[in-house]
């Protein structure tokens, strides 16, 4: 089964409206062309209606870095799906290694999240990955195996079909390290066969990126295994040709 590429850039905290806008209109202009693959782009909450103006009409995606699993209440600081998608996302990252290892975030909590967004109609983009001492201790597998499970629970898999995963080993994301391709390969055929157990159909058509400093010298190597089906991007989406150069490599 042929899954269509798909790239997506994580902002992180950078950029504030007008400097996101600008990039927003540089990504336009360079990709407005291309649609043999899904693109995303994910800035911070106060930039996404700006973004969202200039890309509306697009075939760019404009997604939220953070959910909050309650659709309303008294949550300070946090940001529901429902309004989210009020505003324009149509997805959001779920889990990532920041929000792990800074905020506490849990596997439980990721779960809630997946579900939470699902039923407002946002796509998750599910990050997972393991730290360096895992890696270190052979662990990465049955990290990987554990965080995928545990953020699928419960979901149906017609709705697990339309997850992404993204493979992010935490040892090289902002490092300059990169997981060398069959590194990353081995971990993505092992997510792959984690979610067959979901159904063989939901294996082939869920999506995994890489993440972990992808730029475009790594992205050929990377994207031409046959389990990487994109790249989730940290600081080269932050610069316009650096993210159209890995989007090239796209097939």
């Amino acid at each position: 089964m042929a899954r269509r590429p798909f790239i997506a850039g994580n902002w992180k905290l950078n950029l504030g409206p007008n400097a996101a806008a600008e990039l927003a209109v540089a990504l336009r202009t360079a990709l407005g062309g291309r649609t043999d693959v899904d693109i995303a782009v994910f800035p911070t909450t106060l930039s996404i209606a700006a973004v969202q103006a200039v890309l509306a009409d697009s075939r760019i995606e404009v997604g939220i870095q953070e959910l909050e699993p309650h659709t309303s209440g008294a949550w300070t600081g946090t940001s529901s799906p429902v309004m989210a998608r009020e505003a324009g996302c149509t997805r959001c990252l779920i889990g990532h290694s920041e929000r792990r290892q800074h905020y506490g975030e849990t596997d439980q909590g990721v779960n809630l999240k997946v579900k939470a967004a699902l039923a407002a109609g946002i796509l998750p983009i599910v990050c997972v990955g393991e730290t360096l001492a895992e890696r270190d201790a052979n662990l990465q597998d049955e990290v990987v195996t554990r965080q995928v499970v545990a953020a699928l629970e419960g979901v149906p898999a017609d709705q697990i079909s339309t997850i992404t995963i993204a493979y992010e080993p935490v040892w090289a994301i902002g490092t300059g390290r990169t997981a060398s391709p069959e590194q990353a390969q081995e971990v993505h055929a092992t997510i792959r066969k984690v979610l067959t157990r979901y159904g063989d159909w939901v294996a082939e058509a869920v999506r995994i990126q890489y993440g972990g400093s992808v730029t475009p010298a790594t992205a050929a190597s990377l994207l031409s295994q046959p389990d990487i089906d994109g790249a989730l991007v940290g600081g080269a989406a932050l610069k316009a040709d650096a993210f159209t150069g890995i989007i090239a490599w796209a097939r």
